[in-house]
């Protein structure tokens, strides 16, 4: 009697699972007594029918061991419940108290202040964060079985009522801080995801802006009509090239001017990045257009140079022509000369617009 009415449920489920191993064996130690007092009862009838002089003892006796043997099976009846209801209480309060573990410990991982020092880094980061979004989503049904066995608890228990309710708060609350770190990183990653974005864009951008000047700067002025026009060929290409980086720069200057707008905590780092791209893109174009100019000078001198040769070229075969000290000796022959100066004349003047 004892064991049935002991008030001891146990601190945790596995005092409570101990203290029901010993109650298991208490009840396989009752049960082999069963028949002990079975025995006792038919032996009680058998003096009884004999008409035992003591028969009133005997069946007061009878009674009382059948009165003390329902008692210590109604004690250990509620004992089994007693113990079954604690290991019900302790299996919820290890199952919230592993399940608060579990948020600190991503709580840690979320309180980071890691956001990424480059774009593949901060990347990374999203992933690893992305996994830590799935699991706690996987762990809001848990959260909500928990809460749903609190209220069943507080009514099937309502002696634990009050200890029930504040483990049931002490879990809201912790879901409902990771939740919120969560959302705040995942913000914050967002953040420096574009950032870095932006940065990356402008490293690119700048880095070919470097190498399109060393390009333009490279070649050498020709030295002929046909190296001139090689030149302002080649120099239209490049010119094709900066046309189709439009859309990049204008998309890097899209993108850091919503950061500004969004109150980015790198604002005056993008603001600064910004103003260094537009000088670049003004400068690369300034530069193309000097070397524009420069080659189309070029071209011009040596369409003069070529000109002025060819024009010497015929003078030299035109003065000797001029020279010439034949006058004609017939009339037909004067008149084929006349014919010749004629045409020289001509030609002459073709010669003066060319030059003039």
């Amino acid at each position: 009697e004892a064991i049935v009415t002991s008030e001891e449920l146990g601190q945790d489920l596995e005092h409570v699972e101990v203290l029901q191993k010993k109650f298991e064996e208490f009840q396989t130690d009752l049960a082999a007594h069963e028949e002990r007092v079975n025995e006792v009862n038919q032996f009680a009838g058998k003096l009884i029918q004999e008409q035992h002089p003591e028969e009133e003892l005997i069946k007061s006796k009878q009674d009382e061991v059948n009165a003390s043997w329902q008692r210590l099976k109604g004690l250990a009846l509620q004992r089994q419940g007693k113990l079954f209801g604690a290991a019900e209480v302790q299996r919820f309060n290890r199952d919230v108290d592993e399940t608060i573990s579990w948020i600190k410990e991503k709580g840690q991982l979320m309180a980071s202040d890691d956001f990424g020092r480059d774009l593949a880094s901060v990347q990374a980061l999203l992933r690893k964060h992305e996994g830590l979004e799935r699991d706690l989503a996987a762990l809001e049904d848990k959260v909500k079985a928990l809460c749903a066995e609190a209220d069943r608890l507080q009514q099937s228990h309502p002696i634990n009522a009050s200890q029930i309710q504040v483990k049931r708060e002490e879990l809201i609350a912790n879901w409902e801080q990771i939740r919120t770190l969560a959302a705040e990183r995942h913000g914050r990653l967002n953040d420096s995801y574009r950032l870095q974005r932006f940065l990356a864009d402008f490293r690119d951008l700048t880095s070919w802006v470097t190498e399109m000047k060393a390009l333009i700067n490279a070649d050498e002025l020709a030295n002929d009509v046909a190296g001139a026009e090689a030149l302002l060929d080649r120099h239209q290409e490049h010119k094709g090239e900066i046309d189709a980086h439009e859309d990049s720069f204008k998309s890097a200057d899209e993108s850091g001017q919503a950061l500004l707008s969004a109150g980015h905590y790198a604002s005056d780092e993008v603001k600064e990045k910004l103003t260094i791209l537009s000088d670049e893109r003004s400068a690369l174009l300034e530069l193309w257009e000097l070397r524009r100019q420069q080659y189309e000078q070029c071209m011009d001198l040596q369409l003069f140079y070529r000109d002025t040769e060819q024009v010497d070229n015929w003078m030299s075969k035109q003065e000797a022509f001029l020279l010439n000290e034949d006058l004609g000796d017939s009339l037909d022959s004067v008149e084929a000369l006349l014919k010749k100066h004629e045409d020289f004349e001509k030609s002459l003047s073709a010669q003066e617009e060319k030059i003039t």
